[in-house]
């Protein structure tokens, strides 16, 4: 199966794209420039690897949650091309993606995923790994580190850059349950392959109008002072 891989919610662009001969990756701190970089990576993945964009069977997008404007790169991009070569498309949350990434480095199966939100907020969410596919426990949300969601048994992997940012409150809450910390995990274009896979092997796909964005957060602008303090959202 022949897939592309958009993910662009935090400031690293990644992109992957799985052929029957290999896997090619892009992954660069690109920030505010990834709408401007996105493109022309992708061709230069699909150069490489002798490809036309109508010779794929599907592209796969963050759905954040993540920067807005991140997150609105990566569906606008996946709409656009899927539009254009008439392909279908499938779309992973950022959060879960991370979770993924942590099985894949050390077999974590009980993931707590908390991301960077900014404004002294975290993305969170938790998973379970059963019967071969990851449980939804803790559903995606946005809130301050101090008041995320209890979570029951022990035995659980911390993942996500809200554990470098935020990491003595959610250990000190999480004191318990957590017994390693990956703050470095950010969500992967590569990861999303692996967790689309088994939807389009299943026909579970959408059309490409169905793309759409993943937001746990109800603002999308900030204020004059915040821009000048340097927020972001």
């Amino acid at each position: 199966m022949k897939l592309l891989s958009i993910e662009s919610s935090t400031e690293t662009l990644s992109l992957a794209l799985q052929t029957e001969v290999g896997l090619r990756m892009f992954n660069a701190v690109t920030g505010p420039a990834a709408s401007q970089r996105i493109l022309p990576e992708i061709q230069r993945l699909l150069t490489e690897s002798d490809l036309k964009l109508a010779e794929l069977d599907g592209l796969v997008y963050g759905a954040g949650p993540g920067a807005f404007t991140g997150v609105r790169v990566a569906v606008g991009v996946a709409q656009g091309l899927a539009f254009g070569a008439n392909l279908p498309v499938v779309g992973v949350s950022s959060v879960l993606a991370v979770a993924e990434s942590a099985r894949q480095l050390m077999q974590a199966d009980k993931v707590i995923v908390c991301l960077d939100a900014r404004m002294g907020e975290v993305y969170h969410a938790a998973f379970e790994w059963q019967a071969d596919a990851w449980q939804e426990i803790s559903a995606p949300l946005v809130c301050k580190p101090q008041a995320v969601p209890e979570m029951e048994g022990a035995g659980w992997v911390g993942a996500g850059s809200g554990w470098a940012v935020f990491g003595e409150v959610l250990s000190a809450t999480y004191a318990a349950q957590v017994q390693q910390i990956l703050p470095e995990v950010l969500p992967e274009a590569s990861a999303m392959l692996r967790l689309a896979q088994p939807l389009f092997a299943a026909g579970a796909t959408q059309l490409a109008h169905e793309a759409a964005p993943l937001y746990v957060r109800n603002r999308v602008a900030l204020t004059a002072a915040e821009r000048a303090q340097g927020q972001t959202l």
